[in-house]
């Protein structure tokens, strides 16, 4: 499948698969100059493109595994969800978890973008859901 994309800065990367095997394309940081992050801080990161995801798909923004793991930078919200009809330019909104400060560089690689499709459903109401083994049994009740 192929997807468009847009600069949205001159200087900005277009995002690349790392390995043959990589499940997202990387994201970097289209930044004029470095950006240190104190522990505990949040930072909106542009990347300096616009997507044009095909009908029914989503692109969802992951951390960068090495980056939350060994330096504590991850992503503000979790998980980034972008919508098939979104053609603004790519932000990756960044927390500081580590314990010393952290300073991104002009170019580096600060998310990961999965583009999957999706299923539109119809929201009906009932007044009971079929029945099932595990029924409403939540955090912990499948055992550890």
């Amino acid at each position: 499948m192929n997807i468009n994309i847009k600069r949205t800065n001159p200087y900005a990367i277009l995002p690349r698969y790392a390995s043959a095997g990589a499940a997202g394309l990387d994201l970097t940081a289209c930044l004029e100059e470095p950006l240190t992050l104190a522990p505990g801080a949040r930072a909106i990161v542009p990347t300096g493109i616009a997507v044009d995801l095909p009908p029914q798909h989503v692109g969802l923004l992951f951390a960068r595994s090495g980056l939350a793991v060994m330096q504590g930078l991850t992503l503000s919200n979790g998980v980034g969800v972008i919508d098939c009809d979104y053609r603004g330019e790519l932000q990756v909104g960044l927390i500081h978890l580590g314990t010393e400060p952290y300073t991104l560089q002009p170019g580096e690689r600060i998310a990961q973008l999965a583009i999957l499709p999706v299923a539109r459903v119809q929201p009906i109401e009932v007044e009971e859901l079929s029945h099932t083994r595990r029924g409403a049994g939540g955090f912990g009740s499948t055992g550890r």
